[in-house]
C-alpha cells in the first residue's frame, strides 16, 4: 500500500480444515459406553530394532567403539582378557554369556570379544529398562546393537526375535542374571540363553568378569579406575536329549569355574570342579552387610595411620 502498511492475511490451517469435516475424513469418535481400542505399543519388546543393523548405522556403531568407546573403557578397566584361544577353532555365530556387575560390562566385551564375532554382535537388553522411551531405545540400539528382551516373563517374541538373529548369522550377548548384582555376588540364571542354544543347535560361550563391580558398581555414577579381568571359557554345546532347564545350570556352572580360575589357577580350579567344589557364585547365605564384606568385589578402604590427639 501506499502508506507502507502491510495487510496480515492468516492462511487457513489444512490440517485443521479436515478435522471440522469429520467422518469419514478423520477417524470416527468411540461411540459411548465402548472400550477404546488401545494403540499398539512401540516401545520395550515391541521396537524394531532392524534400522540399527542397516551397514550404515553397523558402521558408525564400529567406529564410535573402536574409538571412543575403547578408549574410555581402556582407560576405566584397563583390561587383561584370557584364554582368547579357547574359541580359535569355532567358527559361525556363538551366544556369548557373562555375568553383571556393572553398565560397563557391555561396552566392555563389545571391544575385547574376538573378531569376527564382534563385528556382527548383538546384545540382548531389558525391554523395560533401556527400551522405555523412544530416545533410550534409539541409542541402545545405535549404540550396542541392542535388541529388546523380556527379563521378568516368558516373549515369544524375544525368542524369535533372538533366533531370527542367530540364523541370519548375528551373535548374541546376554547377561543371563537379568541384571547386575548389587553386592558383587552372582545372581541366580534365566533360562534364556540356554533355551536358544538348544532351539537353535548355537554354542553358549561363557565369561567371567572380574573387577568390573569395583571400578562402577551398581547404583555408583563415579569410576575407579583399575585392572579388571575378562575369562573366556570353552564353547559349551548342550548334550543329546538335554533341556534348557538342565543346560542353564551346566552353563551357570561353568561361569563358577571360570570365576574359580580367575581367583586361583587352571589346575587348581579344575580340580576341585572334577570334585564338585568349585566356589558357588551366589555367595554366602548372610545377611546383607556380611555378603557385601566377602564378596569378591570388596576392597577395605585405604586408611592412613592416626596419631594421638586425632
Amino acid at each position: 500500500s501506499e502508506s507502507g502498511r502491510y495487510m496480515k492475511v492468516q492462511v487457513p490451517n489444512p490440517l485443521n480444515f479436515l478435522r471440522g469435516l469429520g467422518f469419514p475424513y478423520t477417524a470416527a469418535a468411540t461411540p459411548r459406553g465402548v472400550e477404546p481400542v488401545a494403540q499398539a505399543s512401540k516401545l520395550g519388546d515391541f521396537y524394531d530394532t532392524e534400522w540399527a543393523r542397516s551397514p550404515l548405522a553397523q558402521a558408525t556403531r564400529t567406529a564410535a567403539l573402536e574409538t571412543v568407546g575403547r578408549a574410555v573403557t581402556l582407560a576405566a578397566c584397563r583390561p587383561q582378557v584370557r584364554n582368547t584361544d579357547r574359541i580359535d577353532a569355532l567358527s559361525g555365530p556363538a551366544i556369548f554369556v557373562a555375568n553383571h556387575q556393572s553398565h560397563l560390562d557391555t561396552a566392555l566385551l563389545l571391544t575385547t570379544i574376538p573378531k569376527p564375532w564382534r563385528q556382527q554382535l548383538v546384545v540382548a537388553a531389558a525391554a523395560d529398562y533401556f527400551f522405555d522411551t523412544r530416545h533410550s531405545a534409539a541409542l541402545a540400539a545405535w549404540a550396542y546393537g541392542a535388541v529388546p528382551m523380556e527379563r521378568n516373563k516368558v516373549s515369544r517374541r524375544s525368542a524369535d526375535r533372538a533366533a531370527g538373529l542367530l540364523a541370519d548369522g548375528w551373535s548374541l550377548l546376554i547377561f543371563p542374571e537379568g541384571g547386575r548384582s548389587m553386592d558383587g555376588w552372582g545372581l541366580p540364571h534365566k533360562g534364556g540363553a540356554a533355551y536358544l542354544s538348544v532351539k537353535c543347535s548355537i554354542p553358549i560361550i561363557p565369561i567371567h568378569l572380574e573387577g568390573t563391580g569395583r571400578v562402577m558398581r551398581k547404583g555408583s555414577k563415579t569410576l575407579n579406575p583399575q585392572t579388571v579381568v575378562v575369562n573366556i571359557g570353552a564353547p559349551l554345546l548342550p548334550a543329546d536329549g538335554q533341556d534348557a532347564r538342565s543346560f542353564a545350570v551346566s552353563i551357570e556352572q561353568a561361569v563358577a569355574e571360570l570365576a574359580d580360575e580367575t581367583s586361583s589357577d587352571w589346575w587348581s580350579a579344575r580340580k576341585r570342579a572334577s570334585s564338585g567344589e568349585t566356589p558357588s557364585l551366589a555367595g554366602p547365605d548372610h545377611d546383607s552387610w556380611r555378603r557385601d564384606w566377602t564378596s569378591p568385589e570388596h576392597k577395605p578402604r585405604a586408611t592412613e595411620p592416626r596419631s594421638w590427639p586425632n
